[in-house]
């Protein structure tokens, strides 16, 4: 079976000439202006927002996507003011491609404007991972949504929606013979990950945080420290940029590899933490929800759920109350101590155990085919088991080189750092 899914392809402009230059910044400016003009206008429908756009020197696909914007901004958005950085919105009809290997910029856009006779091809620096997302648009393998064309200060980029075909699974995550894969995001281990093969923690995979952890704390203090110097606006923007762009390779290279492991696995389902009111829930003062709220949880489970799609995986998302606490042997809730989870029941054979690695447990533990949640069991109580925990968001201590009890064989020679080899 197939079924379809969305990707953002990104590509940047090759340095246009002065003419070419001068093209975009009109269509830019002119664009804004109309957006402006027809938000504070209130248009809330499409029909009043082309009676405000019409008038502007603008190419229909900016005012056919004008049009649809705009009522999103009152009605779906909510908007109270606009960011005065909009980018160029397209319809998909501005998606005209064209490739040839002859070329130094395999891939050439044909960039709308206004009037006949009066677009013109300029070349794009496709990003190599997304080439044969390129080629299937070219080709009309995929289709396009819309287009937004966005200036820089040195720079123009353009993204482009693409929807293409991919396989669905071919079997459903309420089987009883899948394979749930849990998944932990924290800071001291930016993914903790682990399969559950016939109930059986297997092979669990650790991805580092601590390359994340130190960018988020230079962002902060190095664009701080910008402001306070009423350094002029493009360098910190530039310098947000720079910070962004790392912390997204390392979201990709982490989503990638989380999607990769699950692979190895007969009948996969990947199992995450639903974490859409952690932000609102956290309290733990002004300095850690700083970081906290500057860390992207939701962009890495959504990168980590758009690549399962790609794959055919299926994805389910579980209840995040106790991961990190809970001892997924028996059930019983312990204590985090730095890295390492301690369980208080004496009656069970878990003593010490890697903390985020029993977080993943829990969580995969948590996929119930039929649907319903384990119980929470305390210690003391008689109640079977249990299943997760939200502070997977709170600080870690470094990673211990050997836990005091780790009965994982293959946990050592599976704990790559995205910090030394991939970030």
């Amino acid at each position: 079976m197939t079924a379809t899914t969305r990707k953002t392809l990104e590509a940047t402009l090759a340095p246009p000439t002065a003419h070419k230059e001068r093209k975009l910044c009109d269509l830019l400016d002119t664009y804004r202006a109309g957006l402006h003009e027809a938000f504070e206008a209130g248009c809330k429908t499409m029909t009043a927002t082309s009676d405000v756009v019409t008038p502007y020197d603008l190419p229909y696909q900016a005012k056919a996507a004008l049009c649809n914007y705009v009522p999103q901004l009152h009605g779906t958005y909510d908007a109270q003011e606009l960011d005065d950085d909009h980018p160029v919105r397209l319809t998909n009809q501005a998606a005209e491609f064209d490739h040839s290997p002859e070329r130094d910029y395999e891939f050439t856009w044909w960039a709308p404007q206004p009037g006949r006779g009066t677009n013109f091809w300029i070349p794009l620096r496709i990003n190599p991972e997304q080439d044969g997302l390129w080629h299937d648009l070219v080709h009309s393998d995929a289709s396009a949504g819309q287009l937004r064309l966005q200036r820089h200060r040195t720079s123009w980029t353009l993204h482009v929606t693409v929807e293409f075909p991919v396989e669905e699974p071919d079997y459903e995550p309420t089987d009883e013979d899948v394979t749930p894969v849990g998944f932990d995001i924290g800071e001291a281990h930016l993914l903790a990950g682990c399969a559950c093969e016939q109930d059986t923690p297997t092979d669990p995979l650790l991805i580092n945080g601590g390359r994340a952890r130190r960018l988020r704390k230079e962002m902060f203090t190095t664009l701080k420290r910008l402001q306070e110097r009423d350094a002029a606006q493009w360098r910190i923007d530039e310098r947000f940029d720079h910070y962004q762009n790392a912390l997204t390779d390392i979201i990709e290279k982490a989503s990638r590899r989380a999607v990769e492991y699950a692979c190895r696995f007969e009948k996969p389902v990947i199992v995450l933490e639903d974490l859409s009111d952690i932000r609102e829930d956290l309290d733990y003062g002004e300095w850690m929800n700083r970081r906290l709220h500057a860390w992207a949880f939701a962009r890495l489970q959504e990168r980590i759920e758009d690549k399962a799609r790609e794959a055919g995986i299926p994805v389910e998302y579980i209840r995040p109350e106790y991961t990190s606490q809970t001892c997924h042997e028996c059930g019983h809730i312990g204590y985090r101590d730095g890295d390492e989870f301690r369980c208080t029941n004496d009656e069970c054979w878990v003593s010490e155990y890697h903390a985020d690695i029993n977080a993943a447990v829990n969580i995969a533990d948590r996929h119930d085919p039929w649907g319903e949640s384990l119980p929470l069991k305390p210690a003391g109580d008689d109640i079977s088991r249990d299943g997760s925990a939200c502070d997977s968001a709170t600080t870690h201590g470094e990673t211990s080189e050997e836990p005091s009890q780790m009965t994982l064989s293959t946990f050592h020679g599976s704990e790559p750092s995205a910090s030394n080899s991939e970030t």
